[in-house]
Order: structure tokens, then C-alpha cells, then sequence
């Protein structure tokens, strides 16, 4: 494949991207793409914003990303954004696309802080970016705010675990570096699905704020939890830049003068920034939509051919054709048998995490309250038996009409 070829792969990806976002991920196909992990105040945001130049995600205390948002970033002349949900709407105030962010995420959420998997799929086309796609997903949070469920950690590490389990998906842990490393919230999600290391980038965030005297060196050189795919150190905007509404442009330039002049980092300032780590990503997700593209090929092409054969089924379809009504009803007397075992074994998607259901609550009543109701029945041995074959006799008769019906 060539340079053009290659420049084709994330496009292309794009667009595959868009058409499952519209039908609902119903063909069970896994994309290649970066996941963005990290904490609430990991920084996660900015280094976004900064690969656009632009300030346009929302900002706030508490879990401000609250639905995972697929940003494309698309090399252009000019610069605009589009959502999939405003199809034909160009948005060139980028104060209008946060608002849109935030307006669409409440449609579904709801104003309580909620969380939804549902995506909102943004592109932005800029002079500023290289062609890129990125899903910002919820930063991990431990503590319930406002009308929040109790579980909203489990539910937000559920979420990320939906994404980053996939082989197709490369993770992007974002750590502050003014917090324990080894203890990072990104890098050990990252660590359970990719215990070699193999599918992660680490990106390093707030080295300007560490403690005077620390640095991130051994980190960023890969020799404290060594990465296949290394680290990347960058400096954001601190929270008082952005109020102060601070050009991202000056802040980038900022952050090259912190690299060329820190005594630790001097040596590798060209393999550090946010332009750098821009470049890495095109390369990397380029690399691996070719690597992965063979395998996706093969799985969708296989899910065509399982298709044409469904759709080979209904052609010559005729609704009164009573063979049909037959192996319909068979088919939904044979949903029902597997969903009821499922219930029984407690392995459906319903199962009740508050109290005992399924199977678990009929051994429960055997073993506990069965017993207990016998020693309390006066009835003796002999009228309980009748009882029992009643019992056993009715049901035969009631299968029995049962397995007529379906047969005529």
C-alpha cells in the first residue's frame, strides 16, 4: 500500500465509524481506534483541545465527559466541526460545539451527572491537526456527586472496560504527573486488558507541577513500568490559563521553552509535546488499522455472507405460509427454553444484584423454607400423595395440549 493509500486508512475508518455509530453498533464489529483514559483531573481535555488548537469540550467540576465522544480529526484548509446527530450543520464558533456537546449529552443523561455508552461523534475539520480519531471516554471517578448512583465508578470502569478489552482498541492512559505513578488509575485499567504492554501509550501530563526536586525522567524513559509503546511527556494550560483564556498557540510554544530548558528533559525534548504526540498517534493508529485490517476484512466479510444467507431465506416470502407460522412458533417455544435456563442459572442480562433470583432462589426455598413447610403440614402421608400425583398429572395434560398445538 502506498503514502496515499496509508494517508486513506483513518478516513476510512471514519466513515465505517459513522455508518455503525448510525445503526447502532448491530454489526458487532470491532474498529481500530484510541481510547482515551484517565482520571477526572488528569488533564485529558486539554490535550485534546491543544491537538485542535481551539478550546470546545466542556469544562466543569465533577464527570464532565459523560458520554464517550468519538473525535475525528480531519486535516482541511479550513476549520469547522459537524456532528453525526446535526447532519449538514457546519459549527465555526467552537464555543457552539461545547454548547452542543453539553445540550446532547443531557438529551440522553439527563441533567443529574449520569453517564450513558451511547457515543456523540464529532469531526473536526482543521489546518491545525493531522487525520486522527480519538473516544474521549468518562474520567474515572471514586466519589458520587449530586443525584449520582452509588456505583458510578463501577459503572464509568464498565464503560472503559467496553472499549479497551477489544485488541482492535490502543489505549491512551493520561497520568498527572504530580500524582503516584504506580498507582494510576489509567495505567492500571490499561494493565488489567494489557498486562504485556503491547496496545498502550502513556501519556504524561502536569510535569510542571511536580515537587521541586522530582521529575518524571525514569518514567518517560520507559524504565519505571516500561510500555511497548512509551510515553509521551506534555504540559497543558494550567486551570488559571484557561480562565484566563490563554492562546493555546502561546501555550504550546510554552511548553517547547519547558523542554529545552529542564535540566531532566533537555536531552528528549524532541521525543516530547503535544506535536509530538499528535504525530506518534497519526503513526501509530495508521500502523494499526493496517496490521488489524486483514482480520476485519475476513470478519465482514463472513457477517456478509451469514446476511445473504438470512436474506436468501425470505426471498419468495409469503405470510399465510403455514410452515413458516410453524418454524416461527418453534423458534420462539426455543428462545424462550434458552432464556429461561439462562434465568434459571443466573447468566441472563437481567440478572438481580440486590437479592436472590433464578435458581439461586428456588434452592434457596428447597433447602430453607421446603423442609419447614412439610414438619408444619397436619395432612398425613397418603393425602399428600394424591396431592403430589394431582399435581404431576395436571402438568402432563397441560404439555401434552402444548405439543399439540405446535404440531398442528
Amino acid at each position: 500500500m502506498g503514502n496515499r493509500g496509508m494517508e486513506d486508512l483513518i478516513p476510512l475508518v471514519n466513515k465505517l465509524q459513522d455508518a455503525f455509530s448510525s445503526i447502532g453498533h448491530s454489526c458487532n464489529l470491532d474498529l481500530p481506534q484510541i481510547a482515551v483514559v484517565g482520571g477526572q483531573s488528569a488533564g485529558k481535555s486539554s490535550v485534546l483541545e491543544n491537538f485542535v488548537g481551539r478550546d470546545f469540550l466542556p469544562r466543569g467540576s465533577g464527570i464532565v465527559t459523560r458520554r464517550p465522544l468519538v473525535l475525528q480529526l480531519i486535516s482541511a484548509t479550513a476549520e469547522w466541526g459537524e456532528f453525526l446527530h446535526c447532519k449538514g450543520k457546519k459549527f465555526t464558533d467552537f464555543d457552539e460545539i461545547r454548547q452542543e456537546i453539553e445540550a446532547e449529552t443531557d438529551r440522553v443523561t439527563g441533567a443529574n451527572k449520569g453517564i450513558s455508552p451511547v457515543p456523540i461523534n464529532l469531526r473536526v475539520y482543521s489546518p491545525h491537526v493531522l487525520n486522527l480519531t480519538l473516544i474521549d471516554l468518562p474520567g474515572i471517578t471514586k466519589v458520587p456527586v449530586g443525584d449520582q448512583p452509588v456505583d458510578i465508578e463501577q459503572q464509568i470502569r464498565e464503560m472503559i472496560m467496553q472499549f479497551i478489552t477489544r485488541e482492535s482498541c490502543l489505549i491512551l492512559a493520561v497520568t498527572p504527573a504530580n500524582t503516584d505513578l504506580a498507582n494510576s488509575d489509567a495505567l492500571k485499567l490499561a494493565k488489567d486488558v494489557d498486562p504485556q504492554g503491547l496496545r498502550t501509550i502513556g501519556v504524561i501530563t502536569k510535569l510542571d507541577l511536580m515537587d521541586e526536586g522530582t521529575d518524571a525522567r525514569d518514567v518517560l524513559e520507559n524504565k519505571l513500568l516500561p510500555l511497548r509503546r512509551g510515553y509521551i511527556g506534555v504540559v497543558n494550560r494550567s486551570q488559571k490559563d484557561i480562565d484566563g483564556k490563554k492562546d493555546i498557540k502561546a501555550a504550546l510554544e510554552a511548553e517547547r521553552k519547558f523542554f529545552l530548558s529542564h535540566p531532566s528533559y533537555r536531552h528528549m525534548a524532541e521525543k516530547m509535546g503535544t506535536p509530538r504526540l499528535q504525530r506518534v498517534l497519526n503513526e501509530q493508529l495508521t500502523n494499526h488499522i493496517r496490521d488489524t485490517l486483514p482480520g476485519f476484512r475476513s470478519k465482514l466479510q463472513s457477517q456478509l455472507l451469514a446476511l445473504d444467507k438470512e436474506a436468501e431465506e425470505y426471498r419468495g416470502y409469503r405470510p399465510d405460509d403455514p410452515s413458516r407460522k410453524t418454524k416461527q412458533l418453534l423458534q420462539m417455544v426455543q428462545q424462550f427454553s434458552v432464556d429461561f435456563e439462562k434465568r434459571i442459572e443466573g447468566s441472563g442480562d437481567q440478572v438481580d444484584t440486590v437479592e436472590l433470583s433464578g435458581g439461586a432462589k428456588i434452592n434457596r426455598i428447597f433447602h430453607e423454607r421446603f423442609p419447614f413447610e412439610l414438619v408444619k403440614m397436619e395432612c398425613d402421608e397418603k393425602e399428600m400423595r394424591r396431592e403430589i400425583s394431582y399435581v404431576f398429572v395436571h402438568s402432563l395434560y397441560q404439555n401434552t395440549i402444548c405439543v399439540s398445538v405446535i404440531h398442528h
